[in-house]
């Protein structure tokens, strides 16, 4: 994962990158200036002093005065200034008329600047950083040619070299440079520091209060709380204005209903769980179905806005009205109300409600009765007003006030229902099993799977066995699920190469008949080696005569045996030496939080080490996460299970 940043940082990088390169430009700039200005500055000073210095000479020439005089007239103008020299050589014109001179023969020769300058170029010679050179070449002009006969115009006749310090010269101009870079620095320092603040002020943390207001609304999962930026920044306050736009938006679809405007289950759901003391209703619309087959459901849409409408009417406005689904609404109240007085008004709602001519439109009208379920308190409101309301619609009432007699009522009717969809399920054949990858901790791959129970309701949803094993034992239905789930899984597996691991209960193996099909289906399908029968450990062993039978009896066709859940209930060390099992299965309980848990870990590492001494593979069940998986495979558990690897699903891997 790429590390994060921060618009200060980026801000404060841009600043500086671009400090740098400005100073540093500046300086460069500033150096080829000061080499240029005193490269000017020196050419034109040494230019005219060369140019002085020939005229001296060439009056003396003119004068008669021989090379001697003209040597002292050299020296006279060295000793002016000490750190000032004067040189003149002559050239090969000149020697030709007047002889040589040994010492200008070999300045030329080891010379490359005097060399050149021979040939007629100015040089300026400023390598050294404490003296200037310069060699000024004499060119024959028209008065020359009297006494340089061997001569043409713009012949060179010899040179002149003055060299000078260039101490004051240097330091006025690197003085005057370095103030101009120590300006453009202190400028550009002040300048990106006022952009940087500005920056930080106007856009950064404005930016940075904007998402910390964000963020503490999405924490707080609270899609009421908006968006507040009190910066005046146009761009800013036009962002808050769309957001909060779309939270009104969001919250508009989360917690109302299209149809009627009221607000919906959900929210009065949130209110009720403040715990105030409040009064409740629920209005069911009696047979509204009848009227939306007859009618369509567009009159019905029609007909609950009008019905609506005249709930808010007749409804005081110190409570707030819900419309809970399709023909039912609720009323809540958290005034301080007499009991006596919520009861008369349930009885006048409904009483107003049985009178009232609703309109169809131009077809028809209907008259509407309503049922009205209440509670009060500040504790399971919905749930007790919606078993109010059944035992009223139950009981023909037009309205009941929940008490707790009522409970076990809706208790009975609830197991009543459940007893139904389970015989159900079982005539029509929609008890399942489904399929949850085992994979080897090592390398990763499945191996196995576990078959689970699964029912599927008439909309297609799998139910868990949860919500109906219990009731299923009491009801003497246990059995055949458990018939069906040992059929359908040995036939899925029957040419597959997985293993597959099978739950039964103690009183599974205890019932002759699914004792029988069990070993009648090893003996059938012969696949006795890729079966895995997992004893359910919370039932108990209590008759381990017969459990060891069983488990003997499997084992001969080679099948294999586990104990589930292992680590809670009952479970202790010597049940593992009486049964010998091939698989222990460490309860979920302890994995899921085996990687922040010491005594889990502490717990899981007893169990996994008594297993290989016992030469038992362990399962590991629950884990869900990378870090859970992790400490499984550190505590060098064998098999993991979980929604790490995979959730239970009706295909194998090698399954489309």
């Amino acid at each position: 994962m790429s590390k994060k940043t921060t618009y200060k940082k980026i801000t404060a990088k841009i600043i500086l990158t671009t400090l740098f390169f400005t100073i540093g430009a500046a300086y460069i700039y500033s150096e080829y200036m000061k080499q240029s200005a005193i490269s000017n500055l020196a050419q034109i000073d040494a230019k005219k002093s060369s140019r002085l210095v020939f005229e001296t000479l060439y009056t003396g020439m003119q004068m008669g005065w021989n090379k001697e005089d003209l040597e002292k007239i050299i020296i006279r103008l060295n000793s002016i200034e000490e750190s000032m020299r004067v040189n003149a050589y002559r050239s090969s014109l000149v020697d030709a008329l007047y002889g040589e001179i040994e010492k200008d023969k070999v300045a030329i020769k080891s010379n490359p600047n005097l060399k050149k300058a021979m040939q007629g170029k100015e040089i300026l010679d400023i390598s050294s950083s404490e003296l200037i050179n310069y060699y000024y070449p004499i060119v024959a002009k028209a008065e020359c040619l009297k006494c340089h006969v061997n001569a043409k115009r713009g012949d060179i006749l010899g040179v002149i070299n003055i060299s000078f310090p260039t101490t004051n010269l240097k330091i006025s101009l690197t003085q005057m440079i370095n103030f101009f870079i120590v300006f453009i620095v202190v400028f550009s320092l002040i300048i990106f520091l006022a952009i940087f603040i500005e920056l930080d002020t106007l856009l950064i943390k404005p930016i940075r209060n904007f998402s910390d207001m964000i963020k503490s609304i999405t924490s707080s999962q609270d899609i009421t709380k908006r968006v507040e930026v009190n910066d005046n920044i146009e761009e800013l306050d036009s962002i808050k204005q769309i957001f909060n736009s779309m939270l009104d938006s969001i919250e508009r679809q989360f917690y109302y209903d299209n149809l009627t405007s009221f607000q919906n289950r959900r929210r009065l759901t949130e209110v009720l769980e403040l715990r105030l003391h409040s009064f409740l209703m629920i209005i069911n619309i009696d047979s509204f179905q009848e009227i939306n087959d007859l009618y369509g459901d567009d009159i019905g849409d029609m007909l609950l806005k009008e019905f609506a409408k005249f709930l808010k009417k007749l409804t005081p406005k110190e409570g707030n009205l819900y419309r809970l689904h399709a023909d039912e609404f609720a009323y809540l109240c958290q005034k301080d109300v007499d009991l006596k007085e919520f009861v008369t008004f349930a009885e006048l709602i409904s009483e107003k409600i049985s009178k009232k001519t609703f309109s169809l439109g131009s077809k028809a009208e209907v008259s509407l009765s309503a049922t009205i379920g209440m509670s009060y308190g500040t504790d399971m409101l919905l749930v007790n007003a919606d078993t109010a309301l059944v035992v009223a619609k139950r009981k023909k009432k037009n309205f009941l006030l929940y008490n707790e007699s009522m409970a076990m009522s809706k208790v009975y009717e609830r197991n009543v229902i459940w007893t139904k969809k389970l015989k159900a399920a079982i005539d029509e054949d929609r008890v399942e099993p489904l399929f949850q990858p085992i994979v080897d901790v090592k390398t990763q791959k499945t191996i196995k799977y576990e078959s689970l129970m699964r029912i599927v309701d008439k909309d297609g949803r799998y139910i868990a066995p949860i919500h109906f094993l219990e009731l299923a034992k009491k009801n003497k239905l246990y059995h055949k699920l458990t018939k069906i789930m040992i059929e359908k899984t040995f036939d899925k597996f029957k040419k597959s190469p997985h293993l597959v691991s099978i739950n039964i209960s103690v009183e599974d193996i205890l019932n002759r008949d699914i004792h029988n099909l069990i070993l009648k289906k090893l003996a059938t399908y012969g696949m006795g080696n890729r079966v895995v029968f997992e004893i359910i450990e919370s039932e108990g062993i209590e008759n381990f005569d017969e459990v060891i039978k069983f488990i003997n009896e499997v084992k001969s066709y080679d099948a294999k045996v586990s104990i589930d859940d292992f680590g809670t209930g009952y479970s202790n060390f010597e049940y593992l030496m009486k049964l010998k099992v091939d698989y222990i299965k460490i309860d979920g309980s302890m994995i899921k939080n085996i990687d922040i848990n010491k005594d889990s870990e502490l717990i899981t590492q007893t169990i996994v080490d008594f297993a290989k001494k016992m030469n038992i593979k362990t399962v590991a069940e629950f884990v869900y996460s990378k870090n859970v998986f992790d400490k499984v495979a550190e505590l060098d558990v064998d098999f993991a299970q979980g929604y790490y690897f995979g959730e239970p699903s009706k295909y194998l891997e090698d399954e489309s």
